[in-house]
Order: C-alpha cells, then sequence, then structure tokens
C-alpha cells in the first residue's frame, strides 16, 4: 500500500509542476507590471504639478498627457488584478491537488476549471498589457510630435 502512495504521490507532485511554473512565470509578469503601475502613476503627478504652473499653452498637451496616463494606470491595475486572479486559482489547483490525494477523490472537474479560470486570468491580463504597450506608445507619439518631424 505504501508503494502505491507513494507513486501517486509522485504523480501528484508531478501535476503540481506546471501550475508552480505557471506562477513563477506570471510573478515575473506582475513585477513588471507593477513597475509600469508605478512610472506612470508617479509621471501622472508630476504633469500634474506642472499643469498647476504652466501657461495656457501647455495646459491642453498636459491635459491629454495626464488622461492618456491615468487611463493606461486603470488598464495597468485590471492586468495586475488578473494576473494575480490566476496565481490564486494556480495556488488553488496545487492545493486541490494534495487535498484530494489526501482524502482519496478525484477532483478532476476542480482541476480542471481551476486551471482554466488560470489561464482565462493570465490572457486577460497580457491582452490588457498589450492594451497599455498601445497606450504608451500613442502618448509617446503626442509628445514627439514636433520634435522629430513627421511620426506616423
Amino acid at each position: 500500500m505504501d508503494t502505491i502512495q507513494a507513486t501517486e504521490l509522485t504523480g501528484i507532485l508531478q501535476a503540481s509542476i506546471s501550475p508552480v511554473a505557471l506562477i513563477s512565470g506570471v510573478g515575473l509578469l506582475l513585477l513588471s507590471m507593477t513597475n509600469r503601475f508605478g512610472r506612470t502613476a508617479d509621471r501622472a503627478r508630476l504633469l500634474a504639478a506642472q499643469l498647476r504652473t504652466c501657461g495656457p499653452q501647455e495646459q491642453e498637451y498636459l491635459d491629454i498627457q495626464i488622461r492618456i496616463l491615468y487611463r493606461r494606470s486603470g488598464i495597468l491595475r485590471a492586468a495586475i488584478l488578473l494576473a494575480s486572479a490566476s496565481i490564486l486559482f494556480a495556488s488553488l489547483l496545487i492545493v486541490v491537488l494534495f487535498v484530494a490525494f489526501l482524502v482519496g477523490a478525484t477532483a478532476k472537474d476542480g482541476v480542471v476549471l481551476l486551471f482554466a479560470m488560470s489561464f482565462l486570468g493570465l490572457i486577460a491580463s497580457v491582452a490588457l498589457f498589450i492594451h497599455d504597450m498601445r497606450l504608451a506608445l500613442e502618448a509617446l507619439r503626442l509628445e514627439v510630435r514636433g520634435h522629430i518631424g513627421r511620426v506616423p
């Protein structure tokens, strides 16, 4: 009986490797997203301070930049929440695998659901991250438009 349990436990440990790798990868993505979020918020604060002291010509430009940064911050926040949810579901998946082993139950439906939820959170998070990158390029285009000639 101990050999069968050891073999089953080995299978459970092998099955938990994929969610652990997912957690590690999404963690690195989260690090990047939180850094971008912090930089976006800091830049918005800096521009807001400039807005209080600038002349009327700069106000419209700064207002547009602040609006883009605020929008980006909201998108990044949502991406961070979805990436965090992905990690949560992957962590729950590992727990379900071990609890099912300990109580001698099968948790196939729960495992499949948690794995799918984890990847859906990751996919949505990356889609929002890509959207943020597009907005960052739009803001950069507005900022350099008059300095480098014709910008598409």
